[in-house]
């Protein structure tokens, strides 16, 4: 990270984001969700100040909405030091930064008006040290900083040293760390100027999603962890299971007389696992309470080394009752719209500091899905479109109706051809899960489609899949059976649509997929606190 990346004055582009942020474009399309349900629009962040033992947090001494309120005044400060250096007359400069935004407060210390101990420790702190000071905030004398903390009074100042730091030894002393670097000490790398960013805004983002569906008045479900059903069908599962003998021996695992594990035997007196999806769950709880949401973790064992999976990772599923495919298309987008403008209007400090460190040009991206209306095109138009680029456009791929599109396809429409977020919906029957509705009154016939879609962004692809369930039993009978899924499973999800059945869809986002979306990182290792993949689970 660079020295002027470590000063970094975000004052300018806050004001700049936050001017461009009081500017809507008027709504030409009437949208059937948001407006019916409400919509509101992002409420105004108010900065919080006090916290626990009375200090102030750096945030809001140095926010033009705060900050003005403390000017003159003493006002405890703890944190970090970024930076410590002395200068002649005996007196020290310190960046001191608690976490609650990127931005530093300057603290000068005269080590005069301090003990003799305290000021010999001040002298020697360095990166990293931790402080409880006491002083004066006043107008800082350099154009790039608002306000400074001044300890100058004996009476009234002053500054303990709540930890050190071996300057030697500290992995973060230097300025410079690669992602990479990062992910081998995940412990500390919060402390740096990216992960600080990237978990505001993450934050921020849970926040967003609870704040979009609550004042919609979907019920917030808890679905469960350990499951007995397999969503997608896939099998790539995590097991639970406490039949691991103490011994260690794989012949003391209780067996059936044909060999096989006996799962009787099991805890839950059947195979269960992690959950990939709460999809399932919650249409329980659709089919009664009407519009749903959960947020929770899910996990797959996908032995998948890339810098968009995890093995573990959270979800976003809303269910919603009496809903259609169209229904969920307009959700998605409001959805997604809403927590972008929260960001842009909550954290225009992190965006700015992303912006110049992570990713050129990101506020504009991330103001054109705030203020767009996403394009649609079926799976059939999109592959069409794909099919007029030129030879070699997408490698050695060939492009034909009924393929499984990959990144490179879902990126050319959002960022070549639309230039802004796109909905793709009616996928082939085949590419999707069993519990899709298929765009026939007879079930499964050659050339199927199925109600489903999914949502597009520049720079990322997909970030949102999501159906119109099959509500006849008779025709999801069909479809399981077809699947090659055992029925059996899946006996409550059936007896659903056999009790006042109704239409009901719902969609589904990861949630670190909305992060890196939204703070412009590439690899989702990075925007999750401990992440875990094939070989890691650290800490």
């Amino acid at each position: 990270m660079s020295k002027q990346a470590d000063s970094f004055e975000v004052s300018e582009k806050m004001a700049e984001l936050t001017a461009a942020t009081e500017v809507r474009g008027e709504d030409k399309r009437t949208p059937i969700f948001p407006i019916a349900l409400g919509a509101p629009r992002v409420s105004a962040r108010v900065i919080p100040e006090l916290t626990c033992g009375q200090r102030v947090r750096v945030e809001a001494l140095l926010h033009e909405a705060t900050g003005a309120d403390y000017l003159d005044k003493e006002v405890t400060v703890c944190g970090w030091a970024k930076t410590c250096r002395k200068q002649g007359g005996g007196r020290s400069f310190i960046e001191l930064n608690d976490g609650s935004c990127v931005r530093n407060l300057q603290v000068v210390v005269d080590r005069g008006c301090l003990s003799e101990e305290v000021g010999a420790q001040v002298a020697k702190a360095g990166v990293a040290y931790s402080f409880r000071i006491r002083g004066r905030l006043v107008r800082s004398p350099k154009d790039e900083q608002t306000y400074e903390m001044q300890v100058c009074d004996s009476e009234k100042h002053s500054v303990r040293v709540l930890g050190g730091a071996d300057q030697a030894k500290y992995p973060l002393a230097k300025k410079n760390h690669s992602k990479e670097y990062l992910r081998e000490i995940q412990h500390l790398r919060p402390r740096s100027y990216m992960m600080g960013c990237v978990m505001r805004v993450r934050s921020a983002l849970a926040m967003a999603i609870h704040e979009f569906f609550q004042s919609r008045g979907y019920v917030y479900v808890h679905t469960p962890i350990i499951t007995g059903a397999d969503c997608e069908g896939a099998g790539e599962m995590f097991q639970v299971t406490t039949m691991m003998p103490e011994s260690g021996l794989i012949k003391d695992i209780p067996a059936t007389k044909d060999g096989k594990i006996d799962y009787k035997k099991d805890f839950f007196g059947k195979l269960a696992n992690l959950t990939v999806s709460g999809q399932l769950n919650l249409e329980n709880f659709a089919c009664s309470l009407g519009d749903t949401y959960t947020f929770g973790p899910t996990f797959r064992a996908e032995n998948s080394h890339t810098s968009r999976h995890l093995a573990e990772f959270w979800m976003i599923e809303p269910e919603m009752a009496f809903a259609e495919l169209e229904d969920i298309m307009e959700c998605s987008e409001a959805f997604l719209r809403f927590c972008v403008q929260y960001i842009l209007d909550r954290h225009a400090g992190d965006i700015a500091w992303l912006e110049k460190n992570v990713e050129e040009g990101l506020s504009a991206r991330l103001k054109n899905v705030a203020e767009s209306h996403f394009a649609r095109c079926s799976y059939t138009e999109a592959i069409e479109l794909l099919k007029q680029q030129p030879e070699g456009k997408f490698g050695d791929d060939r492009i034909f109706w009924g393929m499984d599109m990959g990144s490179v396809h879902e990126r050319f429409l959002s960022e070549e051809h639309f230039k802004k977020p796109v909905i793709v919906y009616n996928y082939p029957y085949e590419l999707k899960a069993f519990y899709m509705k298929v765009n026939t009154d007879v079930g499964v016939a050659p050339g199927a489609t199925v109600r489903a879609m999914d949502v597009l962004v520049p720079a990322i692809g997909e970030v949102i899949g999501g159906s119109q369930r099959e509500e006849n039993l008779e025709l999801l009978d069909k479809q399981i059976a077809d699947k090659g899924l055992p029925q059996d499973n899946y006996w409550w999800y059936r007896e659903l649509r056999s009790y006042g059945t109704v239409p009901h869809a719902g969609f589904g986002l990861g949630f670190e997929r909305l992060v890196m979306m939204v703070t412009g990182v590439e690899n989702i290792r990075d925007v999750i606190p401990f992440p875990r993949y094939p070989g890691n689970c650290e800490f």
